[in-house]
Order: structure tokens, then C-alpha cells, then sequence
């Protein structure tokens, strides 16, 4: 008994030291080993989804593939590319909230083709080159403080949005909030699908800045300030992050605007350096099945998806994946870009 527990430390010990010395140069929020039996594969995944939520997802991949050790990095997005691209680590599989990067990983040739029957379930906007595969529909949305809107109709439109808070200029200033896209991946994403789909968004922005809009960094952020009562509304949150707080009895209502409501997607990718390219595979296969299943597990942390249903919602605009997301990349477009959000912001 005794030496089996010393040979998990020594395994443990020994992928740690691997770890840090091969990763070093890019910036780790967290890391865990799931190990399994000693010598066994190993797969290794880097994501921007914190351990906690996607645990369950990996101890159910790790009972069907009991032989496998799964090595899991959580990074920020630019990180993930930076791993990837600068230091060539050979990770087996990316997740990522950031399409942009993401797509430009395949488009740069960083990305493994990968055809298989969980991929060819995709529709057309979920799958890009057979590189690039979506496995989660996350709505961008309007989180507001029900005490703060008492006797006010809730705004269902970003021009009623605009209404609202032109009438009403000394109940909301100081009390909203939204990314601040200099420093949030999501957020500059949010904002850039927003501006090339309605001139709307504009007019919002600077009704926004009269009012003295708080930035912010994540959603988690935003929300648990609305929930407290500090702001009144947050703009483009992760619905995926405020239904559950909700659920969990949070002070807060949440709104997908009827007129376009903004819809990002994790990607995964199988990433060209990999040294377990079929484990990889194996793990994409399962995650996509679970994802496009239509029906729930529990070990899936997300609302599985169903091609039908996104169809007849008109409103639900899904950020397409392909080069249109590369134009914002650029320094020069991304710098213009931020320069036009600041004046509105702060005229």
C-alpha cells in the first residue's frame, strides 16, 4: 500500500518538474495533474476555463480512459497563444474563449485537421477547416439589479436601453458597467461583432460614457457588483456565467437583447505540436459529443447545443468563425478600434 502511494508522488512529482521546466516562459493561472496509473498516457490540455468548472468533464473522460493521466494548464487567452506559437509546448488540445486567436492558430498553420463522426455533427458556423470545432453557445447580455429598476420598465432592446438611460440620468450614473476592451479578450470581441452589426452600439457607448461607466475586467466581476447592489447594469456579460448565480439566488435579472443578442463560442483545437495527437482526438471527439448532445449530463458544465433550436431564434447572431475574425487583429485596426470606444466612452 505504502509503495503504490509512493509511486503516485513520484509520478505526480515527476510531471510537475516536467511542467515548469518546459513552460516556464508563459504566464499559468492554475495547473492540476489527474493522474492515473503510473506510465500510462498522458494528455495534456490548455484551456481558459477555470479547473473547478471543467473537472467533472475530465474525471468523466478519465473513467472511460482510466489508463490516461490528464495534465490540465488554465491561461489567459494571450497566453494560450503565446504557449503555442512563441514556445511550441506540446499541448494535445486548446480550449479557448478567444475565436479570434483561436482561428488565427489554424490560420497560421497551428491547428491539426481532425474529421470524425462527432465533427461532421457540427452545422457549418460550429466548424471552420475541420481545425476548428465550437462547444459551447454563450449569449452576450445585459445583467441588471431588479431593486435599481423598480418602477421602470426593463429594457428588451439596446435603443430602449439608450431611452432608459437618457430619461433617467441621475438613477444610473456611476452604476454601470461593462468591459473594458483594452484589457478583455471577451470584451473586445463583444465590442467589435457589436459595432460591425449595429451603428446602435455606438449611440450606446456614448450614452454609457455620460454616465460615467465603470470597466471592467470579466464578468464574474460585473455581476457580483450588480448582485450587491453597486451597479444597476452590466453590459455584454456571459450569460453562462450570471444563469447559474441567478439560479443560486442572486439579486439579478438577466437579458438577451431582442434586437441581435451577441453569441460567442469556446473553440477547441488539436494543436500541431502535439505529442499524443489521437488522445488529443479522442478527448475533442468526446467533448463535442457531449456538447451537441441536446441533452445535459452532469458532468457537462455548459447548455449543450442544438443546431434546430439556434436556427429559430432569429435574434441569436453566433460570431463566425473564419478570417472576417482576423481583421481586428491588426495593430492598426485594433488601436483605431479602441481609440473610437475611448471618445465615446469619455466625451
Amino acid at each position: 500500500m505504502r509503495i503504490a502511494h509512493l509511486a503516485r508522488i513520484v509520478t505526480l512529482l515527476a510531471a510537475l518538474a516536467g511542467f515548469s521546466g518546459r513552460a516556464g516562459a508563459f504566464e499559468i493561472e492554475a495547473h492540476r495533474v489527474f493522474e492515473a496509473a503510473p506510465g500510462g498516457p498522458v494528455l495534456r490540455i490548455l484551456s481558459t476555463t477555470d479547473i473547478e468548472i471543467f473537472e467533472p468533464m475530465l474525471l468523466e473522460f478519465q473513467r472511460r480512459f482510466p489508463e490516461t493521466t490528464i495534465d490540465y494548464t488554465v491561461a489567459g487567452s494571450t497566453e494560450v497563444m503565446r504557449a503555442l506559437t512563441e514556445e511550441r509546448e506540446a499541448f494535445d488540445v486548446a480550449l479557448s474563449s478567444a475565436m479570434d486567436l483561436q482561428t488565427k492558430l489554424a490560420n497560421d498553420g497551428m491547428a491539426r485537421r481532425h474529421v470524425s463522426e462527432a465533427t461532421e455533427r457540427l452545422p457549418d458556423w460550429a466548424n471552420w477547416r475541420d481545425q476548428v470545432f465550437a462547444f459551447t453557445q454563450e449569449p452576450a447580455t445585459v445583467v441588471i439589479s431588479p431593486a435599481a429598476f423598480e418602477g421602470l420598465e426593463l429594457p428588451r432592446t439596446r435603443q430602449a436601453l439608450i431611452t432608459l438611460l437618457r430619461a433617467h440620468p441621475e438613477r444610473f450614473r456611476g452604476r454601470v458597467g461593462t468591459y473594458d476592451i483594452r484589457t478583455s479578450g471577451a470584451g473586445y470581441l463583444f465590442a467589435t461583432q457589436d459595432a460591425r452589426t449595429s451603428e446602435t452600439y455606438w449611440r450606446l457607448m456614448e450614452v454609457m460614457g455620460g454616465l460615467g461607466t465603470r470597466l471592467y475586467c470579466c464578468s464574474g466581476e460585473m455581476i457580483t457588483d450588480v448582485s450587491e447592489g453597486r451597479l444597476a447594469i452590466a453590459y455584454n456579460v456571459l450569460g453562462s456565467y450570471a444563469l447559474p448565480r441567478q439560479q443560486a439566488g442572486e439579486a439579478i435579472e438577466i437579458i438577451a437583447p431582442e434586437d441581435f443578442t451577441t453569441v460567442m463560442l469556446r473553440l477547441a483545437l488539436l494543436p500541431s505540436a502535439s505529442d499524443s495527437p489521437e488522445l488529443g482526438a479522442a478527448f475533442v471527439d468526446f467533448l463535442l459529443s457531449t456538447a451537441w448532445s441536446g441533452s445535459t449530463p452532469p458532468y457537462y458544465p455548459f447548455p449543450t447545443l442544438d443546431s434546430e433550436a439556434v436556427a429559430a431564434m432569429p435574434s441569436l447572431r453566433p460570431i463566425r468563425i473564419g478570417p472576417g475574425l482576423l481583421v481586428y487583429l491588426d495593430a492598426l485596426k485594433r488601436q483605431g478600434f479602441v481609440d473610437a470606444w475611448l471618445d465615446a466612452l469619455t466625451r
